[in-house]
């Protein structure tokens, strides 16, 4: 009962995470499953990976409603995210526990930091006005498959889907409004999700169902709460709060 409760807790809560800011579940799923079950951390991130693609598609379809996806934009960062994704989820079967359950803490541990100190679409307005990125606008080619393959290696060993890195790249290199980015990375961090997920599980020879089940379930229900209810708070007050969380959280898998 105890892990059936953990896992629905987890899975709603990466559904609300994401729907709200478009972060991955690894932020949520992760540390749930390594800390209260004491799952092994590739397994968890496969998990992790899993739900997201759930959370993310839901997402994804309400932000299409509203006609704020533009994939076509954001094809090559796509396609590159999704092949780097397969050869990093490959790469982090060869790490150590400790060495994988550690450093996904601390990725953790960051995300939480950025999103207590400033909102991501104050952030991305700053960074705007403070740098010059013609040199990027003029290769955007070069700079999708480059910041692509990036992604999809964080995405493919940390579990991370991406979100908020696509989110930057689409915001900063190719110039799209926040709603757009948002829609457009989540619908991208579906695929990357989606193809990173089943190469941890080719690797490891088994599939989790019933936790995917069950996690994916929630996420899902987590997601539709999180589109419902996302214009009732003020984004600034969703960042620190999930900020919080995140930093919680992370310095619980660095210590664990």
């Amino acid at each position: 009962m105890f892990e059936i409760l953990v896992i629905i807790f987890a899975g709603f809560g990466a559904g609300i995470v994401t729907g709200l800011v478009g972060a991955s579940a690894v932020v949520i799923v992760t540390p749930f499953l390594v800390i209260f079950l004491g799952y092994d951390p590739y397994s968890a991130i496969g998990i992790s990976l899993a739900t997201d693609v759930v959370a993310s598609s839901v997402s994804a379809f309400t932000y299409s409603k509203h006609g704020n996806i533009n994939i076509k934009g954001g094809l090559l960062i796509a396609i590159s995210a999704v092949i780097a994704a397969i050869f990093g989820s490959w790469f982090s079967a060869g790490m150590t526990p400790t060495a994988l359950g550690g450093l996904t803490g601390i990725i953790i541990l960051l995300t939480g930091i950025s999103f207590r100190r400033k909102p991501i679409n104050q952030r991305v307005e700053e960074f705007k006005n403070k740098f010059e990125l013609n040199f990027f606008r003029e290769r955007e080619k070069l700079s999708s498959v480059l910041f692509g393959t990036f992604i999809g290696l964080m995405t493919g060993i940390f579990g991370a889907g991406g979100g908020i890195m696509i989110l930057m790249v689409l915001t900063f290199v190719l110039d799209y409004k926040t709603h757009m980015a948002i829609g457009t990375s989540v619908l991208i961090m579906t695929f990357t999700a989606l193809f990173a997920s089943a190469s941890h599980f080719i690797v490891e020879q088994h599939i989790p169902y019933f936790e995917l089940l069950l996690s994916g379930f929630f996420a899902f229900a987590g997601a539709v709460t999180a589109a419902t209810f996302a214009n009732g708070a003020s984004e600034k007050k969703l960042s620190k709060a999930i900020g919080t969380a995140f930093i919680f959280l992370g310095l619980i898998v660095i210590l664990n």
